[in-house]
């Protein structure tokens, strides 16, 4: 069982970078060109010692000076086109890499905006963001980091071992134990600096968080006299921090002694080994030099491979939700060939309509229902009965199990997803408000409106008003979330904003239903402003808000319960009129 999960992890973790490497693949000619100036640098780096050993070996015997000066010139050269080609190796590196990151975070946004609804519902936004912080820089550090330098180190490190097999191949035997001693417990080292150094990240978001709280909820923090209580988190937050971040180093710095131990110890070696042959004459003074010289950097280059490859690995393991997330099933889909709607009427027909969710089947059965053009309907029950499902049906953030949705006699599933929801306006409970200025916030509804069109909008929507006393006007920056505005404001934006879209289709999702009586009275003038001769789908809690509705639609268990006028369903004294008893008596 537990090769079958280990087998199953490392066949996750080769996909998972075989898919971060496709992102590379437009820039196939940009990576042969890293690879030619890694070559050319790596080359420069090897040949210098044995420039120098010729100028032990022949110059400095001869007392040939014209020949040292050569060489010395040689070596400049060298140095100069080393240096040249590893500078464009980095800019090589950069480009591909910040073109690579930027490919894979826009696929990641496009796929975001391809999830359905189910996506967003189940999904918390900060895992969501912490996928775009932590995982994208994960992969972001194989194009910019991990596949470069493994590249470079490994030309490196097989051209040095080739000139060093050249020189003396007994001597070149040695790197193999040096190596493997450092390969046997070398990674041990490795896989503790980067296990803490991932949580001691993992810390310092955590921290962060906390440090966010502290501010952002101090008023209930000392409503409820909780600052002590938050104070201890925030330092536990620190302690595990700082704990892990020391882990961390220790082992990061034990790494660095053990590499240096085991290639130190296997220079000695060489130096007796290269004394013994030198003294027989098996070796000349510039041939041991040379040799030394590429061992202590094939070495260093050979160790740090294995750090390469051991982090990667473990940044592969991070990288693997977003593997997953990149291939989530797309459940809601474009049609192949969409059908266009010259214009929009507005007629909704909801044929034979059963829906559930994963895990909560049988939401909604059997549900039919013919809306016309310019019709006022409303949705009334009780909660969970299915309401706002209904809602989201129509505007396709989900599909139906069975039957089927029309716009105009269209089924709404052969439709543009973006002609549907630009046919469709929507007034929330509670509206979502950029923190921009109000003009903005407007403007989001019809992102080419003019000014002009903006100010008619919120003069429809009743906003105009309470706009001009803001500080600055529509240019006022109304905070996070729209925090300093009051509801009854935010909603009439939100009007504004639907207003500006002039959409034939209007859905309201208990719009009012949060408001005091006088902000209500407000947003209920602005509605009725702007929804004659629109199709109006309404959910509502308080029937004084419907009770001027064509049709009222009492849902109940997913199905239709009572159809007809708020005074035909009271006079039957059905439903809809125990649910008014309900509310005059609370």
């Amino acid at each position: 069982m537990k090769h079958t999960i280990r087998d199953e992890a490392v066949r996750l973790s080769g996909k998972s970078y075989l898919w971060a490497l496709s992102y590379l693949k437009p820039y196939k000619g940009k990576l042969a060109l890293l690879v030619i100036f890694s070559l050319l640098s790596v080359t420069g780096e090897t040949l210098t010692p044995k420039v120098i050993q010729y100028i032990i070996d022949h110059v400095i015997p001869q007392k040939n000076i014209r020949l040292f000066w050569t060489l010395l010139a040689v070596l400049v050269l060298i140095h100069v086109i080393m240096l040249a080609a590893k500078n464009v190796r980095n800019i090589l590196q950069l480009t591909i890499g910040e073109l690579a990151s930027k490919d894979i975070l826009k696929a990641l946004f496009l796929h975001l905006r391809r999830l359905g609804f189910e996506h967003y519902e189940r999904q918390p936004a900060g895992e969501t963001l912490a996928m775009f912080n932590t995982e994208v820089t994960n992969v972001s550090k194989i194009y910019r980091q991990y596949l470069p330098d493994i590249l470079e180190n490994f030309f490196f490190v097989a051209v040095s071992i080739g000139i060093m097999a050249g020189i003396s191949g007994w001597m070149s035997l040695v790197i193999i134990p040096s190596f493997a001693a450092y390969y046997l417990f070398g990674p041990y080292f490795e896989r503790k600096a980067a296990h803490f150094g991932r949580l001691s990240g993992e810390g310092r978001v955590a921290f962060n968080q906390k440090v966010f709280e502290a501010v952002s909820g101090f008023r209930e923090f000392r409503a409820f006299g909780a600052q002590v209580w938050f104070h201890r988190l925030v330092r536990d937050a620190h302690r595990h921090w700082a704990d892990v971040y020391r882990a961390g180093a220790t082992y990061s710095s034990a790494r660095g002694s053990f590499r240096r131990l085991t290639y130190y110890a296997g220079a000695v070696a060489m130096i007796l080994i290269g004394v013994y042959l030198v003294r027989h004459e098996m070796m000349t003074v510039g041939g041991f030099a040379a040799f030394m010289l590429l061992y202590l950097n094939a070495m260093f280059r050979l160790t740090l491979l294995v750090t390469l490859f051991v982090e990667q690995r473990l940044i592969l393991h991070q990288t693997e939700p977003l593997y997953k997330f990149m291939h989530q099933e797309i459940h809601i889909r474009e049609p192949e060939h969409p059908v266009r709607l010259e214009k929009v009427e507005g007629r909704i027909t909801f044929d034979n309509v059963s829906f559930g969710y994963r895990d909560r089947p049988g939401v909604i059965r059997n549900f039919s229902l013919d809306i016309r053009p310019g019709e006022k309907v409303a949705f009334v029950g009780f909660s969970g009965s299915g309401k706002t499902t209904l809602m989201k049906l129509i505007g396709r953030f989900y599909d139906p199990d069975e039957g089927e949705i029309r716009l105009d006699g269209i089924p709404i599933r052969s439709l543009a997803l973006a002609d549907l929801r630009n046919a469709i306006g929507y007034v929330f409970q509670e509206t979502y408000l950029f923190g921009s200025s109000v003009k903005e916030n407007i403007r989001f509804g019809k992102p080419d409106a003019t000014d002009e069109e903006i100010i008619e909008a919120a003069k429809a929507a009743y906003a105009h008003e309470f706009i001009m006393e803001l500080p600055d006007g529509y240019d006022t920056i109304v905070g996070e979330r729209g925090i300093k505005l009051s509801g009854g404001q935010r909603q009439r934006i939100s009007i504004a904003r639907m207003i500006i879209k002039q959409p034939a289709v209007v859905l309201l999702d208990e719009a009012t239903s949060a408001l005091d009586n006088k902000s209500e009275w407000e947003v209920q003038r602005a509605l009725d402003n702007v929804l004659e001769g629109r199709t109006v789908i309404a959910i509502a809690h308080r029937l004084s808000t419907v009770k001027h509705f064509d049709r009222i639609v009492f849902v109940k268990d997913g199905q239709i319960a009572e159809i007809g006028s708020y005074d035909e369903l009271i006079a039957r004294r059905g439903l809809l009129y125990e649910l008014e008893r309900g509310e005059e008596s609370a």
